[in-house]
């Protein structure tokens, strides 16, 4: 017996996590998709974020109350290991929060001197 189900999700997030890897000055930006799985247009609005310092983001607007694009990058100089998120309230019963976790870490450069 077989059963197919087609399940309605309220909001997509693709991908739900960011990596950043990289060395001491480098820039990285990564982005998140987020789009409305139901007819009504979704509002985001920024909750509670605990990198300040280490990554910055900016919410983008693609197709209005549809598609978004949440652009996260590392803020240059910071050498160190870390892990953090960002929440992002909804205007859906559904799904009221999106936790968006992001970790990284960069590496200091190498001294070539001796």
């Amino acid at each position: 017996m077989r059963l197919k189900a087609f399940v309605s999700v309220s909001i997509f997030v693709s991908p739900h996590s960011v990596r950043f890897k990289g060395t001491e000055g480098e820039i990285v930006t990564k982005s998140i998709e987020i789009k409305a799985g139901l007819e009504k247009p979704l509002l985001l609005e920024p909750s509670e974020f605990d990198l300040e310092g280490k990554v910055t983001y900016k919410i983008e607007e693609i197709e209005k109350g549809k598609l978004f694009n949440v652009h996260i990058t590392n803020v240059p100089g910071v050498t160190e290991y870390f892990r953090g998120f960002l929440n992002l309230k909804t205007n859906y019963d559904e799904k009221p929060i999106i936790n968006i976790k992001i970790g990284g870490q960069f590496m200091k450069k190498k001294s070539t001197e001796k």
